[in-house]
């Protein structure tokens, strides 16, 4: 498993340990969580505007085809 650094603010590396401590959870595990949630929204908002162009337009690819 690779592994990256990124720089913090002292505030939000604050923000990060109370939200983690709020949820029970170390840093790690909510950045990785949060990370997992964002590439898979990226992907679901894709798939969503992809189905409806192709929807919208189904009628002018078969004219096409």
């Amino acid at each position: 498993m690779a592994s990256i650094t990124i720089d913090l603010s002292d505030s939000q590396l604050q923000k990060l340990k109370d939200l983690a401590a709020i949820h029970g959870v170390a840093i790690e595990v909510l950045l990785k969580a949060s990370v997992e949630d964002w590439l898979n929204s990226q992907n679901s908002e894709f798939v969503d505007a992809a189905d409806y162009v192709l929807t919208k337009n189904a009628e002018l690819y078969r004219r096409l085809a």
